[in-house]
């Protein structure tokens, strides 16, 4: 795993840098944000990293941030999120107000990233609100991952959701609900809520 480079910055492009570390040039993509606040081609650099390998290429993927390395390696752990639409949403927000954007689960904010629809803004949501409770701080707990959600718990979030209650709804919901009770067990305890609340 490469954690850094520290080099001179060779060019720059619309979406990458070239830093040469030893005499090796090393391609690296970084968000709109980041390229914007590197210095003049020539100049020493220092970019953290994380290397997608994958069996038809391996790439490097830099931040000028712990924060914003992070919160991408938190978004690309979502199903239906690769390093594209990552990149796109660093580009697109600061750190911290994406983290505190899925927080407060503001599923308008979160689907104004390129490439990302209302669905996939609800699964960001969905997958990441209880890491960032504390907003972008809480990605530097004990650095122990977030334990994943309960499948019941998902699944039945995930059925509101599509019956068109917003994410807000479906958390106070689902609140209390009996633990380790399946998928519709939750459902029928969620409706039942949300009917006495209308």
């Amino acid at each position: 795993m490469i954690a850094f480079l520290e080099g001179k910055l060779v060019e720059r492009s619309l979406s990458s840098a070239c830093i040469e570390v030893g005499g090796i040039g090393y391609l690296v993509h970084l968000s709109q944000a980041s390229l914007a606040k590197l210095p003049e081609v020539g100049s020493r650099v220092r970019v953290l990293t994380h290397l997608q390998v994958r069996e038809d290429a391996w790439t490097l993927y830099g931040f000028l941030s712990m924060e914003e390395k992070a919160l991408f390696e938190r978004l690309i752990g979502v199903s239906g999120v690769g390093p594209k639409v990552a990149l796109a949403a660093l580009s697109s927000f600061a750190p911290r107000t994406l983290a505190d954007a899925i927080a407060a689960q503001d599923v308008a904010l979160v689907s104004r990233i390129p490439g990302v629809g209302k669905k996939t803004a609800s699964r960001i949501i969905l997958e990441l609100k209880g890491s960032l409770d504390q907003g972008i701080d809480g990605l530097f707990g004990e650095g122990v991952p977030a334990a994943p959600a309960d499948e019941g718990l998902k699944g039945a979030t995930e059925a509101l959701l599509s019956m068109g209650f917003t994410s807000t709804e479906a958390e106070v919901a689902l609140k209390g609900a009996p633990e380790g009770a399946g998928e519709g067990a939750l459902l029928q305890y969620a409706l039942k809520r949300l009917g006495s609340a209308g």
